[in-house]
């Protein structure tokens, strides 16, 4: 399973993140805040940028690493990191 993963285009898998980060995005929004990728690395990085609430949030690391990184992951095991940017 986790091995189609990286077969996959980085197209596929940008989807891949698109449909992981839709699972999250109500909580955020929920505390006023959204979430939107600005990049996807050669590397398997993905750069997002936290948007309302969210950005200047002192718990912005936080949710980052353990909510929407973790999301992520799970669901797109070939992404090696999520960061803001």
């Amino acid at each position: 399973m986790i091995t189609e993963y990286y077969t996959m285009e980085k197209q596929e898998v940008m989807e891949q993140v698109k449909i992981a980060l839709e699972g999250i995005r109500p909580y955020l929004q929920a505390d006023g805040g959204d979430i939107s990728i600005v990049e996807l690395t050669d590397d398997m990085v993905v750069k997002v940028r936290l948007q309302g609430a969210c950005e200047g949030c002192p718990m912005s690391v936080q949710t980052l690493k353990n909510g929407v990184e973790m999301v992520i992951k799970s669901n797109v095991p070939v992404i090696k990191e999520v960061v803001a940017v």
